[in-house]
């Protein structure tokens, strides 16, 4: 027997409405104490390689709601907004929400493990530096290590690959006037995805993903 429930088919249920509330406010925040020399929200709250001087456990919760940009969080939300909901008018909000939370720390725990083979070389480098030029590069931000992590795209990465499993032929409408099946759509937006989470403009010391 399912176990399953239908209150209701809802626009936006509370869990989507809360999730898309709290990273508009620490959008904000972010916008508040950018560049601010005393409390750096990226260096407390987004993903840090566990190299960095910066990296705290909690930080695999915390980059999930902090993002590179306003198109960014536009872009996560929209997706968050169109395959969440359904997800969660499907399973619940309870479930969704550990099904939302699972994906995003999972898709940290996965970088995490990237991120470690990748700096080894530059960790070397670094470890034969005498200890006064050691002391010198351990803050900067242009340290690799310190390069930080942000955006909400392993939850929705997770969103639409729930959405594209349990309702794959389902028939959306692009501009409200293209139609196309839901596994078509799902590749086109997790291709984006991962464009805007490798493609980050020169200079930037925060990865957007």
């Amino acid at each position: 027997m399912s176990n399953m429930r239908f209150p209701g088919i809802q626009i936006l249920p509370p869990v989507i409405k809360n999730l898309m509330i709290v990273n508009a406010l620490v959008f904000f925040a972010q916008t508040i104490f950018e560049n601010n020399q005393v409390f750096n929200i990226e260096d407390f709250f987004a993903l840090h390689d566990v190299h960095s001087v910066y990296f705290r456990p909690h930080q695999l919760v915390t980059y999930m709601f902090l993002h590179g940009g306003f198109a960014h969080l536009l872009f996560n939300m929209f997706a968050l907004w169109v395959f969440g909901s359904a997800l969660e008018n499907y399973w619940g909000s309870k479930r969704f929400l550990i099904y939302y939370t699972i994906c995003g720390i999972g898709a940290g725990l996965l970088h995490l493990g990237v991120l470690y083979f990748e700096m080894e070389p530059i960790m070397a480098q670094f470890n034969s530096l005498p200890p006064e030029a050691q002391k010198e590069w351990l803050y900067r931000p242009d340290f690799k290590v310190n390069v930080a992590t942000v955006g909400a795209s392993g939850s929705v990465f997770g969103c639409l690959a729930g959405y594209g499993y349990l309702f794959p032929n389902t028939i959306l409408l692009i501009y409200g006037i293209i139609p196309v099946k839901a596994k078509w759509l799902v590749i086109f937006y997790g291709a984006a995805e991962l464009f805007m989470g490798v493609a980050n403009s020169a200079g930037d010391n925060v990865a957007h993903w």
